[in-house]
């Protein structure tokens, strides 16, 4: 097991006094957002404990960002896109509401109770089906444990990130997510009742490539939360609803499938499988598609995709589509008439990372002549 890296000091940052910094010490994480090929839904419980499920997934060049710094004043001061709210000391570990939920209670979780300020921002909102907000919380998890010197490994950051969403804010939904942006890369992760396995797995830079040239992600202009959506599939698995029930069992059966192709570099039929695995999907609950995401759809499918799907648990958000060979930039104008903003997938290896800006002490401060100073990113390359 490889540990997370420290930091030169020996000091944890509870021993500084904000107010005797020079200029602060910085320190700042981003995790990667997703795109999920196949076996969204068989990663949600009580499916994973009774039958298993699988996904597989990459993560992007697309990152939710976590900033942390001391403040003089006391408590927690929460900064979000676009709103700041002030938590005072006293209710920092009080029940959890409203925006500041998961930033709270990864301070509860990691038992920070130092005058904290967090930054937090990200490349795509929540409901966007790229897993934003699980990013989010795996980003602040590494700040947080880079900020307290406590070593984490990858997996364990994974799973207090899943338990800090699911059971202490209490937001329905699976488990992939929280893997996908703390490992990075392409993974095959399998989700059983006696835990987590992910595989890494080995694709050529041909096929990464050539993924690359046909992929496009394409706005439908809405965003949605997940949990609706999700909170009725598992209210149709509980009462054993014959057609989300087979369609769970289905999507596992094809995601293994897809996996197949894809490391095996069968490109063309890969994207065939991601328009079969949205088919299933649409039987989970009937919110997930609508009018609007099927036209967009059709639209994509008339002008040069072979197959795709909606991201995320449904509603709303990304369409992923895989152009037929030489109609990427044909699929791309139509999009673009139809509404839709389009954007090229690049993948990203990297999962969570964190590094510092600024200065640690006095005297690192006057030998940089007033220059902050930036340390090389730290990947968390620990153990799986």
């Amino acid at each position: 097991m490889l540990p997370v890296p420290r930091r030169p000091s020996t000091l944890s940052f509870a021993e500084f006094r904000p107010q005797e910094l020079v200029a602060e010490l910085i320190i700042r994480s981003r995790a990667p957002l997703r795109v999920s090929f196949s076996g969204g839904g068989t990663d949600v419980p009580p499916y994973t404990e009774q039958y298993g499920g699988v996904v597989l997934s990459s993560t992007i060049k697309k990152y939710a960002y976590c900033s942390l710094r001391a403040r003089v004043e006391d408590g927690l001061q929460v900064n979000s896109m676009g709103w700041t709210t002030g938590i005072g000391s006293d209710t920092i570990h009080s029940h959890l509401n409203g925006d500041t939920d998961l930033a709270r209670a990864a301070v509860q979780r990691m038992g920070v109770t130092d005058r904290l300020e967090i930054n937090t921002c990200s490349d795509c909102p929540p409901g966007s089906g790229l897993g934003s907000s699980s990013a989010l919380v795996v980003a602040i998890l590494g700040g947080l444990s880079e900020w307290s010197a406590k070593t984490m490994e990858r997996k364990r950051v994974a799973e207090m990130a899943h338990l800090i969403e699911r059971s202490d804010v209490g937001i329905p939904g699976g488990m992939q997510d929280q893997y996908s942006a703390a490992m990075g890369g392409f993974n095959l992760i399998r989700f059983e009742k006696k835990g987590v396995t992910v595989e890494p797995l080995t694709i050529s830079g041909a096929v990464r490539n050539e993924l690359e040239y046909r992929l496009l992600l394409c706005s439908t202009g809405t965003t949605r939360p997940s949990g609706g959506i999700l909170g009725r599939q598992i209210k149709s698995y509980r009462e054993r609803n014959p057609t989300v029930l087979e369609a769970l069992h289905e999507i596992k059966k094809l995601t293994f499938d897809l996996n197949n192709e894809l490391v095996h570099g069968r490109v063309e039929e890969f994207g065939e499988l991601l328009g079969h695995e949205w088919n299933l999907k649409k039987k989970l609950d009937p919110a997930i598609s609508n009018e609007e995401v099927d036209k967009l759809y059709q639209t994509a499918l008339t002008n040069g995709a072979i197959g795709g799907k909606l991201l995320g648990a449904g509603g709303g958000g990304y369409l992923l589509l895989f152009a037929e060979d030489g109609s990427h930039k044909r699929l791309s104008s139509a999009m673009i008439k139809a509404g839709s903003k389009v954007e090229n997938v690049r993948f990203e290896d990297v999962g969570l990372e964190t590094w510092t800006v600024g200065y640690r002490d006095r005297e690192q401060h006057d030998r940089a002549g007033q220059r902050p100073q930036i340390s090389e990113a730290r990947a968390a390359t620990y153990a799986l």
